[in-house]
């Protein structure tokens, strides 16, 4: 395990439905168990729910997200990425923000096309759950899509799927160090 030298503050945005549980409760350890802050952010502060069924109360919606706040922002995957994040304006300008500011950036599963939507991916090395619809979007979009279970490239990390989220944890938290 990584741990971490100062405590880091690390926004987590979940979509209001659907989003990916593992990708979520996986790196979500791996911060707070490094000694990271973590705030959960959504469309709403309304209580989230997770495709197989994890239940949580967002911190902040993500309108009043102030990426000063942070260190590192990571958007979590799942089905309700594509619906309440991928074309969320105020989620790709939060995104733009924090990379002018040289913060670290995650996303796993289908949650890099938010980053890719944001012109965040490109010439980046990048991972994404390999369907036709995300690897087109990631291509169209310039990134350099790789299968591979995590993806860093500068202060851009993505994370392919449930079974990389772990992986996924870690290389933020090494990127934070």
């Amino acid at each position: 395990m990584i741990s971490l030298t100062e405590q880091k503050k690390i926004l987590m945005v979940i979509a209001q439905e659907n989003f990916r549980d593992e990708e979520f409760l996986g790196p979500k350890k791996v911060f707070e168990d490094s000694g990271a802050k973590v705030t959960v952010a959504s469309n709403t502060t309304k209580k989230a729910k997770g495709v197989l069924g994890k239940k949580v109360s967002p911190d902040i919606s993500i309108s009043d997200v102030n990426i000063d706040d942070y260190d590192a922002i990571s958007i979590t995957g799942g089905g309700g990425a594509k619906e309440y994040l991928w074309d969320n304006k105020e989620l790709q300008e939060i995104v733009r923000k924090a990379n002018e500011q040289g913060k670290i950036i995650g996303a796993i599963c289908i949650a890099p096309v938010v980053l890719a939507n944001a012109g965040l991916l490109e010439g980046k090395m990048s991972t994404v759950f390999k369907n036709e619809e995300t690897v087109k979007i990631l291509k169209d979009n310039a990134a350099k899509y790789r299968d591979k279970d995590v993806m860093v490239d500068g202060n851009i990390i993505t994370g392919r799927d449930p079974n990389a989220a772990n992986k996924y944890g870690q290389a933020v938290i090494k990127a934070l160090k």
